[in-house]
């Protein structure tokens, strides 16, 4: 088995060096590395739940440190920390409902071993989760108590054999139970655009016009679902200067089938009010329902509000950040190389290479991202469904535990 703090020094420097493309796959091998992590870490036999958090954050520090910028890393490390505590919560509540909570000493009667309530362990973890964060419509609708009472347990000596047994499995199964659900989480990483794309033929109907920028998988797959389901439609395709990613993306709706056309970022606000919906993937999604996406994305928006043209964001579950704009960890003045603009060799003359003072010299900025408000976005589709931006921060609260907001 390779040792951990190799792999966790080779994936430093991949993330460090950028070399993974797009968010899926940074945090489909951030998972993986932490399940990793988590298997060969040596969980104590008291509080072993507080030993994989503290090895997972130890881990998730050194990550999100060397990449801010991609949100995924975090969200993830997040994710997994939330994993451990809940199912740390799960065993928990299942060893008290596996005792006899009605336990009382042998003196008394069956009436008095009665008065006391009988609870699930399923009641118990939806108490004690109702603890951690307010409740939602979805779990009032399912009539879930505010408040649960444990009754007073008393215990004998002899029964002190049996909690050792049952402390000693419950420290294996801890990992065994984690493990699982990471798993769980990077097979819904991995499927995100399929569980999204199936949702397509619900939002695209027969002859309508899309609009789209730049190139994202996601919106791809969604466009393409929709044609594969008889629907006739056409897209627009912007460009995406600097980088032209929209070209990339018209080539492969074109070999799809899709009747595509591309446009300039410039025409935008020429070609909206030809159009019926406006669709595009994102970066992240911060917790105020805000979008940070590529540039040029924040001018579309403000072009579909003013035409009142619906404007979609396609996003999986780990690019749902529960963090907002204004936080320091959130980086939206990223810059790109300046060669994507303009030829060196042609502004060699008036490039501010930082040398000389005093002459005329001719600054280069080049942004990554833009940030699209809430307001300006109509409904957020994600892998579990359709979402308005004001729900936003409940689905996000059901995926972190405030504790692990700051790594």
């Amino acid at each position: 088995m390779p040792d951990i703090q190799s792999m966790v020094g080779e994936f430093l420097n991949i993330l460090r060096k950028r070399k993974i493309e797009g968010s899926q796959a940074t945090a489909r091998q951030t998972a993986e590395l932490l399940r990793s992590v988590i298997s060969q870490q040596r969980v104590p036999h008291t509080n072993q739940a507080g030993a994989l958090i503290d090895a997972v954050k130890a881990v998730g520090e050194q990550l999100i440190a060397v990449n801010p910028v991609e949100l995924a890393v975090g969200n993830i490390v997040r994710r997994v920390l939330h994993i451990i505590r809940e199912e740390d919560l799960s065993l928990t509540t299942a060893a008290m409902s596996g005792l006899d909570l009605l336990d009382v000493s042998d003196d008394e009667d069956d009436s008095k071993r009665s008065s006391y309530p009988a609870m699930s362990a399923a009641i118990v973890a939806a108490a004690a989760r109702s603890t951690l964060r307010p409740p939602s419509l979805q779990t009032l609708l399912e009539g879930t108590p505010d408040s649960v009472t444990v009754p007073y347990t008393s215990s004998s000596g002899g029964d002190s054999e049996g909690k050792t047994a049952d402390k000693s499995s419950r420290t294996r199964k801890l990992k065994h139970d984690v493990i699982e659900t990471v798993n769980q989480l990077i097979s819904e990483i991995c499927t995100c655009h399929e569980q999204i794309a199936e949702q397509a033929v619900e939002h695209i109907h027969q002859n309508e016009v899309i609009l789209t920028l730049g190139s994202s998988r996601t919106v791809l797959e969604f466009l393409c679902a929709a044609k594969e389901k008889k629907r006739s439609f056409r897209v627009f395709v912007a460009e995406g200067a600097p980088r032209y990613q929209g070209h990339l993306l018209a080539k492969e709706l074109v070999a799809r089938g899709l009747q595509t056309t591309l446009i300039p970022d410039s025409a935008v606000f020429a070609m909206i009010s030809r159009v019926n919906m406006v669709i595009v993937g994102a970066h992240a999604v911060m917790a105020n329902g805000g979008v940070i996406a590529p540039v040029g994305v924040n001018m579309v928006a403000l072009a579909a509000q003013k035409h009142a043209v619906p404007f979609v964001v396609l996003a999986g579950s780990h690019k749902l950040c529960p963090l907002y704009p204004h936080n320091p960890e959130v980086l939206l003045n990223e810059l790109r190389s300046p060669s994507e603009l303009l030829d060196f060799g042609e502004f060699s003359d008036c490039l501010d290479f930082g040398a000389g003072s005093g002459s005329t010299l001719l600054h280069v900025v080049n942004p990554t991202f833009d940030y699209v408000p809430p307001k300006l976005v109509s409904l957020f589709i994600t892998d579990t469904g359709g979402h308005n931006p004001s729900y936003m921060y409940r689905l996000i609260a059901d995926y972190y535990s405030a504790d692990d907001l700051v790594v």
